[in-house]
């Protein structure tokens, strides 16, 4: 019976840090998105002006 009980503890703690690890994932998948989306708003104008830059050295000023 203690084999039992000693078993099902250490099936539980793994299936309690698994949890935990995906909880720490999306918390740092969440941050990463929160700076990039920051980059993006604090640079958007500059990136638009890039791309648009490029769209008329490509095309020659067509429809950019």
């Amino acid at each position: 019976m203690d084999y039992l009980r000693i078993l099902l503890n250490a099936r539980f703690a793994k299936m309690e840090e698994r949890g935990a690890s995906a909880v720490e994932y999306g918390l740092l998948i969440a941050g990463i998105a929160a700076v990039i989306v920051a980059v993006v708003i604090v640079l958007g104008g500059k990136i638009k002006g890039a791309f648009t830059d490029t769209c008329s050295a490509i095309s020659g000023s067509g429809s950019c």
